[in-house]
This record gives C-alpha cells, sequence and structure tokens, in this order.
C-alpha cells in the first residue's frame, strides 16, 4: 500500500531518495575522508562505475579492484569499506533507497546478486552508453540549478538499471534473463536473507517456494555452486564475522542472536567453516549505518 501511495504522490524534488557522486562533486578532505572511509552499513543500493583509473573496494570482507569499465554494487545492509580516491580516478557513484527503487516500472534481479558476482565488466559499447546516463543523472541531480520532474529522474535510472541488470547476466544465462530457476534462486536468497536468524530447515524453504527438496537443491547448486544448507550456513558465517568484526559482542551474545541454542555448537560450527575461532574476530567498528 505504501508503494502505491508512493508511486502516485512521486518523490519530491527536495528529497528525491537518489544521490550522485563523480569528480564534478570531489572526495572531502584528508580529515573529512579519514571519517567516511570507516566500514559502514550500507542504508541504500550503492552503485559505482570507474571511466578511468583503479581503485578498490572492501564489500563483505572480500577485496574487489575496480579497472576502466568495471563496475560494483551492493544491497542495503551490507558491509563496505569505501577506499580513499587514487589519482587519475573518473568515476560515478550513484545510491538510491527502496522507496525509490519500488516507484520504477519493472524489477531489476541483478540488484540482488544471484550470480554471487557483484562485480560488472562493461564492453566499450554498454560502457559508452552507460557513462552517457551516468552523466545525465549527474546533471539532473547535482550540476542542475533548477528542478527537474521526478519522473525524468525515474526515466534514467530506470534505464541504467536496465542496461546493467542485461550487462550483469550476458553470456551467464539463457537468452531469458529471468528465467523460472532464476527467479526461484532469488525467491530462495531473499528468504534466506529475511529468516537468517530464525534457521529454518532446508524443507521449510522448499514448501515455501513451491519446491520440491531436489529441484531446491538442483536450483541453488546451478547458480551458487553449493547445496541449500552449506549456503545457508555460510551466509550466516558471513553474518557472524560481521558482527564479531565491527561490533563489540560477545561469541555467546553473537550465537543467541544468530538463533544458536548452544554457543558451543556455534564455535565449533564457525570454526570448521571459516578455519578460525570466533575469537580470533575482534571487533573494530561500531557501525550506527551509512
Amino acid at each position: 500500500m505504501q508503494a502505491q501511495k508512493d508511486k502516485q504522490e512521486g518523490l519530491p524534488h527536495d528529497e528525491p531518495g537518489i544521490k550522485i557522486l563523480s569528480n564534478d562533486n570531489p572526495y572531502p578532505s584528508a580529515d573529512s575522508q579519514k571519517k567516511q572511509l570507516q566500514p559502514r552499513r550500507l542504508s541504500s543500493y550503492f552503485i559505482v562505475l570507474i571511466e578511468s583509473g583503479s581503485i578498490t573496494y572492501n564489500l563483505e570482507l572480500q577485496d574487489y579492484t575496480l579497472t576502466d569499465g568495471h563496475l560494483l554494487f551492493a544491497m542495503p545492509n551490507q558491509i563496505f569499506t569505501p577506499p580513499a580516491k587514487t589519482d587519475n580516478l573518473k568515476y560515478f557513484k550513484l545510491l538510491f533507497d527502496e522507496n525509490t527503487l519500488a516507484l520504477l516500472p519493472q524489477q531489476f534481479p541483478f540488484l540482488v546478486n544471484p550470480l554471487n558476482a557483484p562485480t560488472i565488466a562493461l564492453d566499450s559499447a554498454a560502457k559508452e552508453r552507460v557513462i552517457k546516463i551516468f552523466g545525465i543523472l549527474n546533471q539532473i541531480l547535482y550540476l542542475d540549478k533548477f528542478e527537474t520532474d521526478t519522473e525524468i529522474i525515474l526515466a534514467y535510472l530506470n534505464l541504467l538499471l536496465t542496461e546493467l541488470n542485461s550487462a550483469y547476466f550476458k553470456n551467464k544465462t539463457s537468452a531469458n534473463i529471468f528465467n523460472t530457476n532464476l527467479s526461484k534462486f532469488v525467491e530462495f536468497k531473499l528468504v534466506v536473507e529475511t529468516s537468517l536468524t530464525e534457521q529454518p530447515s532446508i524443507n521449510a524453504i522448499a514448501e515455501k517456494l513451491a519446491l520440491s527438496t531436489n529441484s531446491l537443491y538442483r536450483i541453488v547448486k546451478e547458480y551458487s555452486g553449493t547445496s541449500p544448507k552449506d549456503y545457508f550456513i555460510n551466509r550466516l558465517m558471513v553474518e557472524a564475522q560481521r558482527k564479531l568484526r565491527y561490533s563489540g559482542i560477545s561469541i555467546k551474545e553473537l550465537a543467541y542472536e544468530l538463533g544458536f541454542n548452544d554457543p558451543d555448537y556455534f564455535s565449533r560450527l564457525f570454526k570448521k567453516s571459516t578455519g578460525k575461532s570466533a575469537s580470533e574476530f575482534f571487533p573494530r567498528h561500531d557501525l550506527s549505518g551509512e
């Protein structure tokens, strides 16, 4: 109902739920950067395109080096560490919230990263088109001194995400980008994210998705290379690492928070999955949001 209401009313210009950064609005001073470059939990979708140069981002405890024509995208609630700007870097960054996404006329399955690759390497033709769209959005959102109709902003955002969705799945799936199996895998990932600490059984997840356990196994194996159970455990352990690294929570408290009744079992599973004991992941930062 709220999404429908938003669609009817449109986004107000002073709070469009979308923001763009580029070389036109450069990095802050070194003192300001120090605070901004701390690990943070995203509150919006985040996309960065490197037009030229090279830079490395850390997303979900993994480093991703981006060069010319490479793009990184992230979802709300993911942890990432923005790097300090490198020399001779030309870039565009885009952030938009769930409410803005709900106003668009179609879905973009790449945003939930079903193929477990949060980067896209654009070919020369796609790179040229995407840079033009980023440039137009940059002009509308940052450079223009006059108000621009929200529908125009949304139209260009929709066009940009359509380009990226196509590039993400290019040569990776059949011509039907959002086929039935992929759709089910996206649904599986969303169930995992929304019920992570409840730790539902694989049978319960399969039933919720109207699949047999064998069908669910085949689909998850196809797109992730692992079984549904191992996928769930791996995702749970990533969440455990994030909380241990970036908050002051104790191992016992963390075990209960993640849905484990036995902290000792959690500790054994953590070590088996990561190769390290939970106590080796010391807290670093207390995240309060983006």
